[in-house]
């Protein structure tokens, strides 16, 4: 269905990293259907880097990110945006702090994952996850997919630290390679012999550093599945 007319205008909320926001967005626009410029979906996209890291705020060792997301939303309105995006796993975690004072929807990645995990078959009952460690800590993914009845399984605490989290700051540092992706297959691996059905990219820096055809469960792109609910969102509001 062409987009064309589409009442809804997409607001990014990026900067978190900026290679994931871009990332993001050329998923947004692979996943809307049409054949000219015309079918796509109208997007405002505010990228600030100087939001600060979400993981070290969660772990009590840096600044609190929320009046950045704050403002990074207000701009969003302002701009026309109709519907917020947050192509960043780790920000969830304050989506409370700023959901009733932004004024706009904001479609809730983590929480689209979980359904679009039940949608896969043979059915999941347990999913391996590879996120920041603020991400895990603050049990974002944990507590969705307990309300979906699934499972969760981690990586242990020398796997998060020098494959995950080694492999997640060389694609913020622009650096990353094969030695990246070996990284993260490895933690991958480490999941999948805990039972993991299916692993959960749940960084938006990990779909840059590990294909899908990497690992021998599915992989689940949470940046993938928060363009694809945008689309069906837009979609329903055509006029």
């Amino acid at each position: 269905m062409s987009t064309t007319t589409s009442t809804e205008i997409i607001g990014i909320l990026g900067g978190m990293g900026p290679a994931a926001t871009a990332d993001f967005y050329a998923k947004l626009v692979a996943t809307t259907p049409g054949s000219s410029d015309q079918d796509h979906l109208r997007t405002v996209i505010w990228s600030d880097p100087t939001i600060p890291d979400r993981t070290e705020a969660l772990l009590g060792d840096g600044p609190d990110p929320t009046p950045w997301l704050l403002d990074g939303s207000r701009v969003l309105r302002e701009a026309g945006a109709t519907v917020i995006a947050i192509p960043c796993n780790t920000a969830h975690a304050f989506v409370p702090r700023i959901a009733d004072h932004v004024g706009l929807p904001i479609v809730h990645m983590i929480g689209e994952v979980a359904g679009h995990l039940t949608t896969l078959s043979p059915r999941i009952h347990t999913a391996g996850l590879l996120a920041t460690t603020g991400t895990v800590r603050a049990g974002l993914y944990q507590e969705w997919l307990d309300r979906f009845g699934i499972r969760l399984v981690l990586p242990d605490a020398d796997s998060q630290e020098h494959q995950v989290m080694a492999a997640i700051r060389t694609v913020k540092a622009g650096t990353y390679g094969d030695g990246t992706t070996e990284l993260l297959i490895r933690a991958a691996q480490r999941l999948t012999e805990q039972g993991a059905q299916a692993v959960i990219a749940g960084c938006t820096e990990i779909p840059l550093g590990l294909r899908a055809d990497a690992v021998d469960v599915p992989l689940v792109d949470p940046a993938l599945v928060l363009a694809r609910a945008l689309v069906r969102r837009a979609t329903a509001t055509v006029v």
